[in-house]
């Protein structure tokens, strides 16, 4: 993990995120983390292989095929496409600074292909309440976290 001092500058300066598994489907993790990051004035590229749009934004089958190269990938799938979708980031022509994998998804194989790469590999970890925690303290330090 990173540590909060490098943390708190990459949600500074890091301001697109692909959403691998994005879904506007009210009471969903995905949902309430998306539209938090777009509330926050994240710049969000929903991914997902089905849906033509997500929260109001156009949403595209695979990471290779984003509009545009984006600072974070944020992984919402399970465990066993996390590598998949380690390799599909070595096949493109520009490299994310952040390979975020959500709350409860570890993956030593997805870390394993991007070592050396020089991209950050976060695991098990909710970029929502990481960036609450990091850069809204009064939201958690009144009760109020996610």
């Amino acid at each position: 993990m990173l540590d909060d001092r490098l943390m708190r500058a990459m949600f500074g300066e890091l301001r697109s995120i692909a959403i691998i598994g994005a879904k506007d489907k009210p009471g969903q993790a995905v949902d309430r983390v998306g539209r938090y990051l777009l509330e926050q004035g994240y710049r969000i590229f929903p991914v997902h292989p089905v849906r033509k749009e997500v929260w109001g934004l156009p949403a595209v089958p695979s990471i290779a095929e984003l509009p545009e190269p984006v600072d974070i990938i944020n992984l919402f799938r399970a465990p066993e496409y996390c590598p998949g979708h380690a390799q599909e980031v070595l096949g493109l022509g520009w490299k994310p600074k952040l390979f975020w994998m959500q709350l409860g998804i570890r993956s030593p194989e997805a870390r394993a292909v991007l070592a050396d790469t020089g991209i950050t590999v976060v695991e098990d970890s909710c970029i929502m309440v990481e960036h609450a925690r990091l850069l809204r303290p009064s939201l958690t330090s009144q009760g109020q976290g996610f």
